[in-house]
């Protein structure tokens, strides 16, 4: 289709980006890390470390991978931490290294540890102390021969780092006791500054992630995402904030695991690059913690996803919360409900927009703009040098007004899937397009909308019944806290619409909720069957799991 989304981009957004400014990642790394060097890269539980401390941990990381372990440039290695100020380090000093990153959930069974870890080929592992136990059941099926452990406090000041040990292990013990025979220390690998570095070769062709899909469709499959295509998104990223944004001033809040490609890409690599402080939230999921660490930071920059946006405002200590140096606030991952954007607009004064990406394109492919003309319940329009269309099962473009499967093409895009070339074959065109999955109108002027995903579609009586349709007018009713649409069999109509609620008031009756449904949804969308639950499954980014629902 035509780009008719240009006429909207502010003059500082530019409609091309050159994803060849940086021959690799790093050295875009090193040129922030000497440009910001006295300012603030990464804070965690009140400590931070600045530009200059963490190029330095970072180079003594690599240094150590090339001198005391046997990896070479190619070689791939997993992280499996949360948000903790190791793992940034440990992103930059494996990329100089040469090596591939394959980013893991630490939350993982293991047995999904033992897939992903056999199927990317890892041979060597940072994980943090508090799942070494899950490594230990499965570290002998695998490639994997160097195994270096993290703690949460590892970059704290001694006292700080022992108090917090302290805590972890014997009062909330979290550590379950584990047995890694010649396991590194993550401190080990980072306190020997002598040990010499050889800066490694790396072309932007070259693979810098393995990132892993969710698994929600089959099997989970690793992505390969090259540094160019990770740099153009970077790219995409800052000219749409161009205007925004201030070179070493912006405070961006990561609550979202630096192991989601969303917030790897956005909050961590993007920011980095304009010289931002980027504040990371161990556990998002304490979210009274979560706001009073907000309430002491007077940050630029917020991402989250619906359930966390909604989840907060439902703390009593969120009205205390500063937003007035806010510029951006972006939801992600999945959409976000328009009762939760009326909501956050009416109790901060700032809008929350929505943007939309998969894993497969790096991920940002749309976004609305931060300049007030952000249209709520969209996706926004296509960042700069990217295209996207709609189209039938066919293949064919759809006419305007109708809707269709959204196909985007632009330098972000993934080469594949790794090993997977049926499943690549499946989703990449051979001229380069990417088809989503994701059921999308557009308007006439360019800002497009997503229906839902195709998978997700319930076919009541012939007619399509999109879930997020009926999950946003549930949404509505101030008693609800969250909701989950999903379809049922039934012997007359195929399907039928089944919800499953969180209550926000206790005194929510399904009478009552069936009567706003009534009022705001036609016949065969009204919901048959209505669940109250405590709460309702998500993956750790917060994507309520329909599949586990049907």
């Amino acid at each position: 289709m035509e780009k008719v989304w240009l006429k909207h981009y502010p003059a500082t957004m530019t409609a091309e980006i050159n994803p060849d400014n940086y021959k690799n990642i790093v050295q875009l790394f090193e040129e922030s890390c000497k440009k910001f060097s006295d300012k603030v890269a990464y804070e965690n539980m009140g400590v931070g470390i600045t530009y200059r401390e963490f190029d330095q941990l970072a180079h003594n990381f690599a240094a150590y991978l090339q001198n005391k372990t046997d990896l070479k440039p190619g070689d791939k290695i997993a992280l499996q931490m949360p948000n903790i100020l190791s793992y940034p380090v440990a992103i930059y000093g494996s990329m100089l290294a040469g090596l591939i990153i394959v980013n893991t959930n630490p939350l993982y069974t293991p047995r999904e540890m033992e897939y992903q870890f056999k199927d990317s080929g890892a041979k060597a592992i940072v994980i943090v102390a508090n799942f070494a136990k899950s490594l230990e059941e499965i570290l002998s099926k695998t490639d994997i021969k160097t195994v270096i452990i993290s703690e949460i406090p590892d970059l704290f000041p001694p006292v700080k780092r022992v108090i917090v040990n302290f805590v972890v292990k014997n009062i909330k013990k979290m550590v379950p006791a584990y047995n890694l025979p010649g396991a590194i220390s993550f401190r080990e690998t980072i306190k020997n500054a002598s040990l010499k570095f050889t800066p490694v070769t790396t072309k932007n062709t070259d693979i810098a992630f393995l990132q892993y899909t969710g698994g929600t469709t089959g099997v989970s499959k690793g992505a390969i995402l090259t540094h160019r295509n990770i740099l153009a998104n970077m790219e995409q990223i800052k000219s749409l904030m161009s205007a925004q944004l201030e070179d070493g001033k912006e405070v961006i809040i990561t609550p979202l695991p630096l192991y989601h490609i969303f917030s790897l890409t956005v909050n961590c690599l993007a920011f980095m690059c304009m010289g931002g402080r980027n504040v990371l939230i161990t556990n998002p999921r304490d979210i009274p913690g979560f706001v009073k660490e907000l309430q002491k930071q007077k940050f630029t920059f917020l991402t989250g996803v619906n359930t966390l946006f909604n989840a907060l405002m439902a703390d009593p200590g969120f009205s205390k919360i500063d937003f007035s140096l806010t510029k951006g606030i972006v939801g992600g991952a999945t959409a976000i409900q328009k009762p939760v954007a009326e909501k956050w607009k009416q109790l901060t004064g700032k809008s929350l927009v929505e943007g939309y990406g998969l894993t497969e394109s790096s991920p940002v492919a749309s976004c609305n703009l931060l300049n007030g003309s952000d249209r709520i319940g969209t996706i926004g329009i296509p960042v700069s040098s990217t295209d996207m269309k709609l189209m039938d099962d066919d293949g064919n473009e759809v006419k305007q007004g109708e809707s269709g499967e959204i196909w985007i093409k632009g330098p972000q895009v993934m080469q594949g899937y790794y090993n997977k070339p049926e499943e690549t074959a499946k989703v990449l065109t051979p001229d380069g397009w990417l088809k989503t999955g994701d059921v999308a109108v557009v308007s006439e002027d360019g800002f497009f909308k997503i229906v839902d995903r195709k998978k997700d579609m319930i076919l009541v009586s012939g007619f399509n019944v999109f879930p997020n349709e009926v999950e946003e007018v549930v949404a509505m009713y101030d008693k609800v806290m969250e909701v989950a649409a999903v379809g049922v069999p039934d012997e007359k109509s195929g399907e039928v619409v089944k919800i499953f609620v969180v209550k926000k008031d206790q005194s929510l009756t399904k009478a009552e909720l069936m009567e706003h449904c009534k009022k705001n949804l036609t016949g065969y969308k009204l919901p048959k069957f209505i669940e109250f639950r405590n709460e309702l499954p998500k993956t750790p980014v917060g994507k309520i799991l329909r599949r586990m629902l049907r």
